[in-house]
């Protein structure tokens, strides 16, 4: 699978911090879901979590469905 253009650790960064508020999803193109994070507080916090350990395992997608890894 290619490799995207995003910093992978920017994203890991975003998604421990501000992960809640889905700003990591914005910063992955995901609008849509950016914006269902935002408004439920990263799915309770569930999908908050599940997000970080994708980053950490490199399996998280950006919106062109490249992986976002180092």
């Amino acid at each position: 699978m290619e490799k995207s253009e995003r910093n992978w650790a920017t994203m890991l960064l975003f998604s421990i911090f501000l992960g809640v508020f889905g700003i990591h999803r914005f910063y992955a193109g995901k609008i849509g879901t950016g914006v269902l994070w935002l408004l439920t507080g990263g799915l309770l916090g569930i999908g908050w979590i599940i997000d970080i350990l994708l980053v950490l395992t490199y399996n998280f997608l950006d919106a062109d469905g490249k992986l976002i890894k180092p």
